[in-house]
């Protein structure tokens, strides 16, 4: 994978990333067993929306878009979300250097990092949790079936 270059994404780039996170959360669909997930029904204004509002990276090998992530800050904690690696691509190592990359790029006021996947992605969950993030305990407010994280910011934690 040491051909990825990860860039800024900008507006041109939106079309193409919701075509890939339609490809990425079917399988999410599939091992959470609802169609009820997001990223499965936005459409193209909402993801360049939050192409210009939140800070999103996309990785390309070459001229193909292989994966993209995106943070946005709230208050002192960088919201993680959207992370996104193409199907065939998946198990190389490009989910870590994505999570990697939006960590180290966080603003510098940012003490915490949290992300959220559903309950049944294993596959997320273990890679979240060899990168150094823990499962919050269940609150009222979150989704049901969805399991929400977080760790700190060793630069700047708490």
């Amino acid at each position: 994978m040491n051909e990825i270059v990860i860039e800024r994404a900008t507006d041109e780039d939106a079309a193409e990333i919701l075509v890939l996170q339609r490809c990425c959360w079917v399988s999410e669909a599939i091992s959470n067993n609802s169609m009820d997930i997001p990223p499965l029904h936005e459409d193209l204004p909402t993801v360049r929306a939050w192409v210009q509002e939140s800070t999103v990276w996309t990785a390309r090998r070459g001229s193909r878009l292989a994966g993209a992530v995106r943070g946005t800050a709230d208050g002192t904690a960088w919201q993680i979300g959207r992370l996104m690696v193409a199907p065939d691509l998946a198990g190389n190592g490009l989910g870590r250097r994505l999570l990697q990359h939006v960590e180290q790029n966080a603003p510098e006021h940012i003490t915490r990092f949290e992300l959220f996947t559903g309950s049944r992605s294993l596959r997320n969950i273990r890679l979240y949790t060899r990168a150094g993030y823990s499962q919050l305990p269940p609150d009222p407010s979150h989704i049901p079936g969805v399991v929400y994280l977080s760790k700190p910011n060793a630069i700047n934690s708490d």
